[in-house]
């Protein structure tokens, strides 16, 4: 199993070399690419796994953006018991090498688990980060003592098509349908509260968690939580629908809500981003959060729509004063020791000078505020330097 899986892992891995068709010849530049997801056999079960394939654009010079790249980003991941994963990281280390493929690809005796762009124009992430690592994902007392290999542990995933269908049956299952049938349908965000600002399905309730490690979903007993919409709910009586970016962190956590007695759970199969790529924006508001260097993503990003009308954009809250935001760009807040995640309005980061709010503007150690959406390098280059 372990060397069936090493090889298809391998195989997706070579699908970053092989050369996109030459573009035709024209006197414009590139501008930002539009990702096309699409799925290789399902010898690697990558229903739940999606790779995403950016395709350049080409616009007139005037209208280009120099702040982007053209890039191909290919995420999947995989429950599957590896025997010698250090071996596996070698391995891997080994068919990489000089292939010029940046990313963070992550394996233990669980899996694999892996998002990666080689370069065309530039990367979406700034190295390559491979390594054996005990869990898969950032979660609190990590997650090597979860039954990750037992499908029937985790929630049964759902086509974009079936999740399309459910969404709107919670559209019209009304209250007195729902006491008279004495069923529920929830919808569940496994994600962070900052990925939730930017976009999300209508009627999820907004996580209230700035890191994975902290979800604690369905585990608040018997005690009355206003932040846990899984408190009090009949667990054999709702279907619970879990999504996230690309599933990982829905199945993982799946394993959790079974062990604590939920029944009816339901992901959906290779994240929003896999939904926007099959079904558009339905049921969806607003941009998708995305952990490299474009961090918000539209839907026509993943599918393009020509010829049908622009629906009415997600307007986002600026952290610090609660005006509206439509662009819906991330910034982390200067002072190095906060370094949090936020939406902000312009006036707000020239005031605040890229700060979060005004107790870490008089905060020891701050960064410069960068113009545009330009990015802070990672925290321990400015942590020894005078950043006063």
């Amino acid at each position: 199993m372990a060397s069936s899986v090493h090889h298809n892992c391998h195989r997706l891995l070579a699908l970053h070399l092989r050369p996109l068709p030459a573009p035709a010849r024209h006197s414009f530049s590139p501008r930002p690419a539009r990702l096309r997801s699409f799925f290789p056999a399902p010898g690697c079960r990558l229903g739940t796994h999606a790779i995403a394939l950016a395709e350049p654009d080409l616009v007139p010079p005037e209208e280009e953006e120099d702040d982007d790249a053209r890039f191909i980003v290919v995420t999947f991941y995989k429950f599957v018991p590896l025997e010698d994963p250090r071996a596996e990281v070698a391995s891997h280390l080994r068919f990489l090498q000089g292939r010029h493929i940046h990313g963070r690809i992550y394996l233990n005796e669980q899996g694999i688990n892996a998002q990666t762009s080689p370069a065309l124009t530039g990367h979406a992430f700034p190295r390559l980060k491979l390594r054996y690592k005990p869990s898969l994902v950032q979660l609190e007392g990590g997650s090597w003592h979860l039954p990750l290999l037992d499908p029937s542990m985790r929630a049964t995933p759902l086509t974009p098509s079936m999740w399309k269908e459910r969404l709107e049956a919670k559209a019209c299952l009304d209250v007195s349908s729902s006491e008279t049938s004495g069923r529920r349908l929830l919808l569940l965000d496994v994600r962070n509260d900052y990925e939730w600002d930017v976009g999300h399905f209508e009627g999820a309730q907004r996580p209230n968690v700035d890191c994975f490690r902290s979800t604690s979903f369905g585990l608040s007993g018997e005690m009355e939580d206003p932040w846990d919409p899984l408190n009090g709910v009949d667990k054999e009586k709702t279907d619970i629908l879990m999504y996230c970016t690309g599933g990982i962190r829905c199945d993982v956590y799946s394993t959790i809500l079974r062990k604590k007695g939920f029944r009816n759970l339901y992901t959906l199969e290779g994240g929003v981003s896999n939904y926007l790529k099959a079904e558009g924006p339905a049921g969806w508001v607003g941009n998708l959060f995305v952990f490299d260097g474009r961090l918000s993503l539209p839907p026509a990003t993943f599918r393009p729509s020509e010829g049908e009308e622009e629906e009415e954009r997600w307007v986002g809250r600026c952290y610090a004063c609660g005006s509206e935001v439509v662009e819906l760009r991330h910034r982390n807040c200067a002072n190095i020791d906060c370094n949090r995640l936020y939406l902000c309005c312009g006036w707000c980061a020239a005031e605040l000078a890229g700060c979060c709010c005004s107790g870490c503007k008089a905060a020891p150690r701050l960064r410069p505020l960068l113009p545009g959406h330009q990015r802070y390098l990672k925290w321990h280059v400015y942590r020894d330097a005078d950043c006063s």
